[in-house]
């Protein structure tokens, strides 16, 4: 599957502008094969988090990218990401910047077919604080309260 069918929803996405996905954390989108980034802030931060070394964490949980421009998360043999246990995810606090972005500022092809995300009206979810005025850009530093 790869990245074919991905959106980027500051680029112009196919998902509606007056709605909000609310993640209600159903982990199909770490179900899902492929790539989940994660920069060099992120694997300090998931590290700490794991009480871990960084090395052994790059060594434990990383591979190279499918575009070899950085690290992204192993997944298991079921295509499932690695921190995902029990239908829980064990780094939750600090997932990646990818991660707390789905399906708002990227999705993939009939994401909406697995992702049990609700829809909200952009106006309620602003007034609700699930997500922040000019929060939709993926390179804005604020990212939704819920996610």
């Amino acid at each position: 599957m790869g990245f074919q069918g991905w959106s980027i929803r500051s680029m112009g996405a196919d998902l509606d502008s007056e709605t909000w996905y609310q993640c209600d954390r159903c982990t199909a989108c770490c179900k899902w094969p492929g790539d989940v980034k994660v920069e060099d802030e992120e694997v300090t931060a998931i590290a700490k988090f794991l009480e871990m070394d960084e090395d052994a964490f790059i060594q434990r949980f990383t591979r190279l990218r499918m575009n070899r421009n950085g690290l992204s998360l192993i997944e298991r043999d079921n295509d499932e990401c690695i921190m995902l246990e029990n239908d829980r995810c064990l780094i939750q606090e600090v997932k990646p910047f990818q991660c707390k972005g789905f399906p708002n500022r990227w999705n993939f092809k009939d994401w909406e077919k697995v992702c049990q995300a609700k829809p909200v009206p952009m106006a309620q979810a602003l007034k609700m604080g699930l997500v922040e005025e000019g929060d939709l850009s993926a390179n804005h530093a604020a990212r939704g309260s819920e996610l």
